[in-house]
């Protein structure tokens, strides 16, 4: 049965290893993570691992599948990090792969959307971190909350949900080429009543 306590694996995994659960990630949120990880001295590497264990699920044949982190989890694997420490939010290798991802989708542990924030079916998701799909309204959500558009929440997919509201809102065009100004724009939407459904709104209900 699942448990809502993290168990930390202390010996590394293969980063390779794990697989996604969602199809898309914003590139340009896994360049920011990347540039930082340049930056650490290599002294600060390992600990900030330890910091930042990577939360799965272990699912049919032992597999370990990423629920959080899927921009780390890229950043480090095309810094050529090879191995990761992981929590184990749940063990559910006992299911069945169909059951498997019904649950984690009814759990809301999976996000079977595309780069268009269309849904599609389960086997869409790459197997590897390395196939996930750009999605530029992830980067701008991303963008968005760091400016002060609205607050970190333990909403899962939170951002994907600020970014499925973006694309409804601002040209694909304006996000790959102006990102300040799609920002700005995106400042704006976020504050309105039209944002008040999303998780984290920090806008006014007067």
């Amino acid at each position: 049965m699942p448990t809502a306590t993290l168990q930390p694996l202390l010996h590394p995994v293969d980063l390779a290893d794990l697989r996604p659960t969602q199809m898309t990630v914003g590139l340009q949120e896994v360049e920011r993570k990347r540039h930082e990880w340049v930056g650490r001295e290599e002294q600060d590497k390992p600990e900030f691992l330890g910091r930042h264990m990577i939360p799965v699920v272990t699912g049919p044949k032992g597999r370990r599948w990423l629920i959080d982190h899927h921009h780390l989890a890229r950043a480090l694997h095309d810094e050529g990090v090879t191995q990761v420490l992981v929590s184990v939010v749940a063990d559910l290798s006992h299911l069945k792969s169909d059951a498997f991802l019904t649950f984690m989708d009814n759990r809301n542990w999976l996000h079977p959307f595309d780069d268009e924030g269309e849904r599609r079916d389960y086997d869409a998701i790459p197997h590897h971190i390395a196939k996930l799909r750009d999605d530029p309204y992830r980067s701008l959500a991303g963008a968005l909350r760091r400016a002060g558009g609205y607050a970190k929440v333990d909403t899962p997919y939170a951002e994907f949900l600020w970014a499925d509201f973006l694309r409804r809102k601002i040209k694909r065009s304006k996000v790959t080429t102006d990102i300040e100004g799609a920002i700005g724009k995106a400042l704006n939407l976020a504050r309105s009543p039209d944002a008040s459904h999303l998780p984290g709104w920090a806008g006014s209900s007067a």
